[in-house]
């Protein structure tokens, strides 16, 4: 399978404190950017996958949209023309062509690191702490369990 390596270290953890690129921070705003998919690129009267039409929605809220200039999008649009093939005609081998368009745009945690990018929530937004399944103990309750 196609990479780049591992994700880059923690700075903070390295011997040799050379000097890196500063992180750019991206807020996540929530904001809808980008263009919708467009009508009449399929063939026939063909119209998007529901997938595809999730995935596309997807960048189009994503913080990393915010930076996207208008070639990223006509970028993303030839992924998701793949993305649409992989789906409707049960082509997975374009889906790594899609995976490795979208690791440019900061898809992932690692692809972000990459690219020194750093989401960020927007000031005064609420935190809200994950929400635990009911078949999950608590870590500090087992540990005292186990320790007595």
């Amino acid at each position: 399978m196609a990479g780049r390596g591992p994700a880059p270290k923690d700075p903070s953890k390295r011997r040799r404190r050379n000097a890196t690129d500063p992180e750019t921070v991206i807020v996540n705003d929530g904001a809808l950017r980008g263009p919708e998919l467009p009508e009449g690129v399929l063939p026939g009267d063909e119209e998007w996958h529901p997938m595809t039409v999730n995935w596309w929605q997807t960048w189009r809220t994503s913080p990393m949209a915010a930076t996207f200039l208008d070639t990223d999008w006509a970028f993303l649009l030839d992924a998701a023309l793949m993305h649409h093939t992989a789906w409707t005609k049960g082509k997975w081998e374009f889906l790594s062509e899609v995976r490795m368009r979208s690791a440019k745009f900061g898809a992932t945690p690692e692809d972000r690191a990459r690219l020194k990018l750093r989401v960020d929530e927007p000031t005064g937004a609420r935190q809200t702490p994950a929400q635990r399944p009911d078949n999950v103990s608590d870590i500090n309750s087992r540990r005292a369990r186990l320790t007595g």
